[in-house]
C-alpha cells in the first residue's frame, strides 16, 4: 500500500488502486471505522480526488467488496483430481487463508457491514455461496442434484461460513483442526442423508471407494471407531435353578 506518494494514474488504474487500498484497510478494521480521509492518505491523494472516482464511501466499499467476493469465490476452485477428502481439505486451507488475511473484511462481506440490507451487497454474498455450491457439485460430478444432495451441500457451505465467523472471534480453536473438522462435517452430513436416501447412499459409496485409509475421511472413521467402547467379556452361563417342587 502506498502512503503519501502522488503520481499521475489513468482513471481505471487509480480506481483499482483505491479499491486495493480500501480493501487493505478493511482487512484490518471494520469498514465502519475506516474514513475516506484515511483511504485518501493511504493512496497518496486528496479527499476530493477520492470522490472524483467514487461518489461516496458506500460505492467504494461495494467496489472493494466486489473484489473480495471474486477472490473468495476463486478459493473454492480446485482441480478435480485425487480423493475428494484431500480436495476439500485444500479448499478449506485456501478459504481460511482468506479469512485469516481479511478478517474484518470477510466479516463485513458475510454480514453485510455498513451495507446491511443493500441489494448489491446481498447479491455479492449470494454469488460467493452459489460459486462454492457449484464447485462442490462439480467435484461430485453431479449435474442435476437431488433435493437431499442440494440440502447437504448448501448446509455445508453455510456451516463453513458460520464456523469461520465464529473462529474470527478470538481464534480459540486451532485453525488446522477446524479445516479438518469441516471436511469431516461434509462426510457426516452426507452419511446422515445417505441413511435416508438411496441416491445419497450411492453417492457416498462412490466417494468412499476412492478414499485412502490415511485421508481425511479415513481419519474420521478412525476417530469414530475409537469412541465406541470395546465389547466386554461374554457373561457366564446362568447357574441352574434347583427344582423347588414338592416331592
Amino acid at each position: 500500500m502506498t502512503t503519501g506518494v502522488r503520481r499521475r494514474m489513468g482513471v481505471e488504474e487509480r480506481k483499482q488502486q483505491l479499491i486495493g487500498v480500501a480493501l487493505e484497510l478493511f482487512s484490518h478494521r471494520s469498514p465502519d471505522e475506516v474514513s475516506i480521509d484515511e483511504i485518501a492518505a493511504a493512496a497518496g491523494i486528496s479527499r476530493p480526488l477520492v470522490y472524483h472516482y467514487f461518489p461516496g464511501k458506500q460505492s467504494l466499499y461495494e467496489a472493494a467488496l466486489r473484489r473480495a467476493a471474486d477472490e473468495l469465490a476463486a478459493r473454492f476452485v480446485e482441480p478435480p483430481r485425487g480423493p475428494l477428502g484431500a480436495r476439500l481439505l485444500r479448499v478449506m486451507g485456501r478459504f481460511f487463508d482468506f479469512v485469516d488475511e481479511h478478517g474484518p473484511g470477510f466479516a463485513a462481506l458475510m454480514r453485510g457491514g455498513p451495507a446491511v440490507g443493500s441489494s448489491t451487497t446481498n447479491a455479492m454474498i449470494d454469488e460467493v455461496r452459489q460459486a462454492a455450491y457449484e464447485q462442490i457439485l462439480a467435484h461430485l460430478e453431479v449435474g442435476e442434484p437431488s433435493a437431499r444432495l442440494e440440502l447437504v451441500v448448501r448446509s455445508w457451505v453455510s456451516l463453513a461460513e458460520s464456523t469461520a465467523l465464529l473462529w474470527l472471534d478470538g481464534r480459540r480453536v486451532p485453525r488446522a483442526e477446524l479445516e479438518l473438522q469441516l471436511v469431516h462435517d461434509f462426510a457426516a452430513l452426507a452419511a446422515v442423508s445417505a441413511a435416508y436416501d438411496p441416491g445419497m447412499a450411492e453417492i457416498l459409496v462412490g466417494i468412499l471407494a476412492d478414499e485412502p485409509a490415511d485421508g481425511p475421511f479415513g481419519d474420521l472413521v478412525t476417530r469414530l471407531v475409537a469412541l465406541v467402547p470395546a465389547p466386554g467379556p461374554a457373561p457366564d452361563a446362568l447357574p441352574a435353578v434347583p427344582d423347588q417342587r414338592l416331592p
